[in-house]
């Protein structure tokens, strides 16, 4: 997993409440194991039309949000299914963090586990984010995970609340296989160890 510390990107609107996994990644594209590959099919109902050309009135088409790396968005992101498909669809496509007013505990945590930062805020500063995305979708918005914060050059500076352990974990780059990995020479003492008491096994 890479480490996540400091980002500064264009950050895009996506004004809609209740996006559930299954609009974030279809059922249909579940079939994979793979963490890549999925990013062409997020939000494919949303994205595509009947003929699986660009959806114009979709927000993430528009090309002045092309190549923007945060995503601001309503309440409830990723209730419904619990899917790991969703995060990884959302990295994949480039998205690096969601900022919203509050998400699905599963889709949170899955989120944390693969390298993607959401971020909870109050709604009347995640409201001026979203019109910032959409009256300014050239402007840049920094996010600090070391500090906690986002800012927009002197315009606005916001704090943000995160679970310390979490923290560490995305500035270090550190997954469930990396943070076991940490423990390999315990790890290995203890299958040596064992082989020694009980051969048999």
């Amino acid at each position: 997993m890479k480490p996540f510390t400091k980002l500064t990107a264009k950050a895009a609107p996506l004004d809609m409440i209740n996006i559930d996994t299954d609009i974030i990644i279809p059922k249909q594209f579940l079939k994979t194991v793979a963490r890549t590959g999925l990013g062409v099919s997020a939000f494919y109902n949303l994205r595509y039309d009947d003929n699986g050309a660009e959806n114009p009135d979709f927000s993430l088409n528009d090309p002045k949000h092309k190549g923007a790396e945060i995503l601001i968005t309503g309440d409830n992101f990723g209730c419904g299914s619990s899917r790991e498909h969703a995060p990884w669809a959302i990295l994949d496509m480039g998205i690096k963090c969601i900022i919203s007013t509050s998400f699905a505990d599963i889709f949170f945590n899955n989120s944390f586990k693969n390298g993607l930062l959401p971020i909870k805020l109050p709604k009347d500063q995640v409201d001026a984010l979203m019109d910032e995305a959409k009256n300014s979708p050239n402007s840049l918005i920094e996010i600090d995970l070391e500090k906690q914060t986002i800012t927009r050059g002197n315009k606005f500076s916001y704090q943000f609340e995160i679970d310390p352990f979490r923290k560490k974990c995305l500035l270090e780059g550190l997954d469930d296989i990396g943070l076991t990995m940490q423990k390999s020479e315990h790890i290995d003492a203890f299958e040596k160890q064992r082989a020694n008491d009980k051969p048999w096994i």
